[in-house]
């Protein structure tokens, strides 16, 4: 082959590595593993866009790096399919969601394959197979049995046209995704998980994450935690106080010191107890048309930053601390999704201060600056004052004249010992809502009994469904519709709701609610470890081996909910013993998104998309990974550029023709070789920290300078090894005009250690772990301790030994020893 035809070259290749099974995954006990993981996609109509494509090739980078470093790598693949798109769009067709499903997963296989991934498809899961969904109710059941998982009456986002149920992901700008109706707030029957129960496990576990900070904190912040005081006061009528409800209010406040200076209370619009609390008031209908008109706004983020706006309800909270009755006003700024929802207002929060400024409410002052000109400006209600931690308190008198900082705890105590209020820890993050009133979702695998005999004897209540009969498949329909009392279109179907009661035998529904789509998502980096076990959820053996997915890479929508509730599924499971690690990733790896080429998101609506299909039809796979990877930092935002692609295809139109010229020298050139160790930590270090426009940039580089030097046979070799990763299609076929009979991609990293010639500026570095020999490692002299740390870690050896630990620091005494400090 005289010219580079990249379609009959990836074509080729393609159907030969999918024949051989080079890239079937085995758990080899004699090389260490190496789990790398691309978070799996939902498989919509649409397809893939080339800005979807960007983790897959990178995933496939390292995986093939790690190959050839000689780790045993799984890299699978596998489709998030139950959820709404594939609903509505069964609905409106009038067909089976399962049609669609299939449909656009081969649509989305087909083009995955164009790439010419290592991915592993003997491993390959579906969400939506009741082979695997079975595993998915499994682990809810084992929540129920725990206690973790309960029924409640939570509000959810309703449609009124289409009479059905939403997520919040199901939301676009407060309306609904599919009808575009204004959705409202309604109460509805849910299964709900205790994921609150393991907060302190999410967030203490976080420090011991190979993570990037800004995931770290955006997981603290959806957590948010804040320890505090929780008082509970009763609901008056009148600001007399002569008239009383039955109704009762839980506030929190994690910045107490100036409590004394509370002088209203907010509730948050779509607070539970807020029907309670304005109904029989006067102008009763004003306020909820008011609150109606606030959650509105909202929901459809309208509120300009720092607005404000609120209704009074009517009524008053008898504050147990002696300010009197404080009015209690609904405020678009307060959320129930914190605290209790209801929150005690003063003039020391600068929120506070301005709803109260702009709606005339009563506030004093019990905190004041230690500065005099500032404090009259306070005491005149001119500026908020909020610094709790070195204002001066006026009240409560008997600790009045320090700061709050030294009378925090006084305080705390004080009013606790008057049973005023309590300690508590409160979390931003809430008990997961686990129900959705669909029909493409997984079974929630429980039975409500209501008894033996007719009528009913008041029956078992709800029975989990026997592990044995599990999976709790879905019923088949040919097609479905909302039923527009908000349940599911399963409860329409009687022959599969009603059943025997497995505990006593009497009559029983089965729960019609089904689980919501980041059900499956939340374990499913555990099927792919032991993907076609019916026994059991994953083998103890094979588990240990592959345990904690070492590299995963994802998108940044992706760092809170998702990978929240990953974690808590994992720490469930390791607390029952299915597997061995606390935490399911190890390292996280962000992916920046690809924009259009005119700045803005890739839709069908602005008619800016690339597809995949098109680019490698014409470019060829190669060109579309090395340019993919050529546009900027792994986890920044690019733009597509259709002209610029021309460069990577140039390139590697130039490595053609450099090997194919010079396949039959083979005279050793040890100046190139010292030239190449150099390019071989680089690009090493790069892929291992997702630095590949570098890596791409070094490549490009050191074609030119092995041009230039009319590299050997050695040299052209070890060039391809390093191409390889990220254009494997040519190097194969280049690798084997040379006259290789096996894949490039089984032989072994360059290392610096296989040149020769070399040695004056090669040392071989011992390396220990805890101050105990582990091996030894060839690197340059010149090294830095960030590219020896990188090689060391890198090393097959080396890795085997430290499997199972956790590395907490690295020492190096340059030319002498690196020493790997463990847990």
């Amino acid at each position: 082959m005289s010219e580079y035809d990249p379609k009959k070259i990836e074509a080729k290749w393609q159907k030969i590595w999918a024949e051989s099974g080079i890239y079937k995954s085995s758990e080899d006990q004699d090389r260490p593993k190496f789990y790398v993981l691309n978070e799996f996609p939902y498989p919509s109509g649409e397809g893939l866009h080339v800005g979807h494509l960007k983790g897959h090739i990178a995933t496939d980078i390292y995986a093939r790096m790690k190959r050839m470093q000689g780790y045993s790598v799984l890299h699978p693949m596998g489709w998030d399919a139950f959820g709404l798109p594939a609903e509505n769009y069964a609905i409106k067709h009038k067909i089976h969601p399962r049609e669609a499903v299939e449909q656009n997963i081969a649509r989305f296989k087909s083009q995955l394959n164009l790439i010419g991934p290592d991915y592993d498809w003997s491993r390959e899961i579906n969400t939506t197979d009741p082979d695997y969904y079975k595993w998915t109710q499994w682990i809810f059941l084992q929540m129920f049995k725990k206690g973790l998982a309960y029924e409640s009456n939570e509000p959810i986002n309703w449609c009124p046209s289409c009479q059905t149920g939403l997520a919040n992901e199901d939301l676009e700008n407060g309306k609904c995704e599919r009808c575009g109706s204004q959705v409202v707030k309604k109460p509805m029957r849910q299964w709900v998980l205790k994921i609150t129960k393991y907060a302190d496990r999410l967030l203490d576990d976080l420090e011991a994450l190979n993570w990037p900070e800004f995931i770290k904190e955006g997981q603290r912040q959806w957590i948010g935690k804040s320890d505090g005081l929780l008082f509970k006061a009763r609901v008056k009528d009148l600001p007399d106080g002569k008239a009383g409800t039955k109704i009762e209010l839980e506030t929190f406040s994690a910045h107490y010191e100036a409590c004394y200076a509370d002088t209203f209370v907010v509730i948050a619009p779509d607070h539970a107890l807020l029907d309670d609390l304005i109904k029989g008031v006067e102008g009763e209908k004003e306020i909820r048309n008011k609150v109606e008109e606030i959650n509105i706004k909202r929901l459809q983020d309208k509120y300009k930053t720092g607005e404000l706006e609120g209704v009074f309800t009517g009524r008053f909270l008898d504050d147990p601390l002696g300010n009197g009755h404080l009015p209690i006003w609904v405020a678009n700024f307060a959320v129930t999704d914190y605290g209790t929802g209801v929150i005690k207002c003063s003039a020391h929060d600068e929120q506070d201060f301005a709803f109260a400024k702009k709606y005339n409410i009563p506030i004093k002052i019990v905190l004041v600056p230690q500065d005099q000109e500032l404090k009259k400006r306070v005491e005149n209600f001119e500026v908020c004052y909020s610094d709790m931690k070195n204002g001066i308190l006026l009240e409560p008198l008997n600790l009045s004249g320090k700061t709050g900082a030294e009378l925090r705890d006084l305080i705390a105590e004080y009013v606790i010992e008057n049973k005023w209020a309590k300690r508590v820890t409160m979390y931003r993050l809430r008990d997961w809502v686990f129900s959705r009133q669909r029909y493409w979702g997984e079974p929630i695998p429980l039975i409500h009994c209501d008894g033996k005999g007719s009528p009913p004897t008041g029956g078992c209540g709800v029975v989990a469904v026997p592990e044995s009969e599990l999976p709790v498949k879905l019923p088949e329909v040919k097609h479905y519709e909302p039923t527009g009392t908000g349940e599911s279109p399963l409860a329409d179907i009687p022959e599969w709701v009603n059943v025997k009661c497995p505990k006593c035998g009497g009559k029983g529904r089965r729960e019609t609610n089904t689980m919501p789509q980041w059900a499956g998502s939340s374990w499913y980096y555990l099927r792919f470890v032991d993907p076609h076990n019916e026994g059991v959820l994953v083998d103890k053996k094979i588990e240990k081996y592959w345990a904690g997915v070492d590299v995963y890479v994802g998108g940044a929508e992706h760092v809170t909910r998702h990978l929240i509730y990953a974690r808590f599924w994992h720490k469930f499971l390791y607390d029952i013993g299915a597997v061995s690690t606390i935490e399911p990733f190890s390292k996280r790896i962000g992916t920046g998104l690809i924009h259009a080429s005119d700045g803005r998101k890739m839709s069908k609506r602005w008619g800016n998309v690339a597809n995949p299909d098109e680019v490698i039809e014409r470019w060829g796979a190669d060109t579309f990974r090395l340019y993919e990877m050529f546009l900027g930092p792994f986890a920044d935002s690019v733009a597509w550029n259709d002209e610029a692609i021309i460069g990577p295809r140039r390139f590697l139109e130039r490595v053609w023709k450099m090997v194919t010229q010079n396949s039959k020298r083979k005279t050793q050139n040890q100046s190139v070789d010292l030239k190449i160790s150099k390019y071989i930590r680089g690009i090493s270090s790069d892929i291992e920290n997702f630095k590949f426009n570098t890596a791409v940039s070094k490549l490009m580089i050191l074609s030119r300078e092995l041009e230039n030097l009319v590299p050997n046979t050695y040299n052209l070799e070890t060039f391809l090894k390093l191409l390889a990763p990220f254009a494997p299609h040519i190097c194969e076929e280049l690798w084997h005009q040379l006259g290789h009979t096996d894949s490039i991609h089984i032989q072994k990293w360059p290392q610096v250690s296989e040149l020769t010639g070399v040695e004056g500026n090669v040392i071989n570095l011992r390396v220990q772990i805890n101050s105990r020999i582990g091996g030894s490692i060839f690197v340059s002299s010149d090294s830095s301790e960030e590219e020896v740390k990188t090689v060391a870690l890198s090393s097959p050896i080396i890795a085997k030994r430290l499997e199972g630990k956790q590395v907490l620091r690295v020492v190096y005494k340059p030319g002498i020893v690196l020493n790997v400090l463990t847990n």
